[in-house]
């Protein structure tokens, strides 16, 4: 082997000046000969691939002719020996092996990872970066890829407008047409590719499936305004979940994100018509606000008013019973002091009778019997008295003159007005007429 290695060095020695010149077919052994023509030319194309040949055969014993590598006779080619044909045979080998092993290397990209098949059954999953792996056809690799987001529509194409029926058009529980689209987003699992790969024979057209089906179930389950109005959201996330349940069965190996609902309204054929029935409906809950506004305007008021009433009925009622509790009470302390003094009661309840009778007098009576001529009567202190005791709450009536007679205080049993007004009232009568 050591003898052989720097033999071939010699041979395929891309520094050799020979090449293509004809003087490297003896390998050696002759000297060499002059190449035809001008030496200091490119050598010939054909040259070279002869020389190439000549080397080869060298290796494996055989000898070339002269320096047009044709040979000088029929006999000039000797068979190689057996060890030098031992020896082309295990570098060709070797070559073959290194070539054969070098072809088991490759490159795993960044969000992808590579399933290895060995004889065709799953062997193992190979992550990002330089791997390696028994060369064909003991084992083989496939790249998956899944960072990747895969996005499919269902019920349409591209656009809103550009739908596509069958998928789109979904019954509802209350017997009702509604035209559903929606988007669908999914990636495969990190340890899902070989399930991807193996347990399903088209695992995108399983997702798509298992979509159109969840939503089928979901949307049947419920009504139409339900799913028109408030409860997209809801149907979303429903779907979702009834999706990956589907999927994990299934063992797809593939995780569902997002179910997002673009669109959903009732077919065209009928859209003018549940236009017109939104519109009705819409109405009425308008007119049932307006008359729950107006109760709830009303309603508080007519109580209120009832309350009221009835305080000032029970405050009326107390007022009643307590002014005749009162005037019973009065009465009977009256009573017993009459029936201790019939006489002196008697004047007492006259007096007082006349000082309040007098009280609302809008007459002023004047004596003319008396001795003085000169009398006064302050006229303006009495309008002015009156007219204060009118604007009182609860003061006494006034006349038709407006001017009454000023208060006095009530009088002791048997006494008389106080000369001071200079007028002489009505207990000028005779003293017969007390006395009854």
């Amino acid at each position: 082997m050591r003898e052989t290695m720097p033999r071939i060095n010699k041979l395929f020695n891309l520094n050799d000046p020979g090449w293509g010149r004809g003087n490297n077919n003896n390998n050696g052994s002759e000297p060499p000969r002059r190449p035809q023509g001008n030496g200091d030319g490119p050598p010939d194309l054909d040259e070279v691939w002869r020389d190439f040949n000549n080397r080869i055969g060298s290796l494996f014993g055989r000898k070339g002719g002269g320096g047009n590598n044709r040979p000088n006779n029929r006999g000039g080619a000797t068979p190689p020996s057996p060890r030098n044909a031992r020896i082309g045979l295990g570098v060709i080998a070797l070559v073959g092996v290194g070539i054969w092993l070098a072809s088991g290397f490759y490159i795993v990209q960044e969000g992808q990872v590579a399933v290895v098949t060995q004889f065709g059954k799953y062997k193992s999953t190979s992550q990002a970066g330089f791997q390696w792996r028994l060369p064909y056809p003991i084992q083989s690799h496939e790249i998956v890829n899944v960072s990747q987001l895969r996005t499919f529509e269902v019920g349409f194409r591209g656009s809103s407008r550009n739908k596509v029926m069958p998928e789109a058009l979904m019954l509802t529980t209350d017997e009702n047409i509604v035209d559903m689209q929606f988007v669908v987003q999914y990636r495969l699992r990190a340890d899902g590719a070989p399930d991807y790969l193996f347990k399903t024979r088209d695992p995108d057209e399983s997702v798509r499936q298992a979509s159109e089906t969840a939503m089928r179930e979901v949307v049947g389950k419920q009504s139409m305004d339900f799913v028109l109005y408030e409860g997209r959201t809801t149907v979303a996330n429903q779907v979702q979940s009834l999706m990956q349940q589907i999927l994990d069965r299934y063992q797809t190996g593939i995780q569902v994100s997002t179910v997002a609902i673009q669109n959903v309204q009732p077919p065209e054929q009928v859209q003018a018509a549940f236009d017109d029935a939104v519109k009705a409906g819409q109405d009425r809950e308008r007119q049932i606000n307006e008359g729950q506004a107006y109760a709830n305007q009303v309603v508080p008021l007519a109580s209120g008013q009832a309350s009221r009433m009835i305080e000032q009925a029970e405050g009326y009622k107390a007022k009643v019973v307590g002014d005749a509790q009162g005037n019973t009470s009065r009465f009977t302390s009256i009573l017993a002091e009459y029936q201790k003094a019939p006489q002196v009661m008697r004047e007492r309840m006259y007096l007082e009778s006349m000082q309040e009778i007098f009280t609302r007098a809008s007459k002023v009576m004047v004596d003319s019997k008396s001795n003085n001529n000169m009398l006064y009567l302050p006229l303006d202190k009495i309008m002015h008295q009156a007219a204060q005791d009118a604007s009182r709450p609860g003061a006494a009536g006034s006349s038709s003159s407006g001017a009454s007679a000023p208060s006095q205080p009530p009088l002791r049993s048997g006494a008389a007005p106080s000369p001071s007004s200079g007028s002489s009232p009505s207990n000028t009568l005779p003293r017969d007429r007390t006395s009854r």
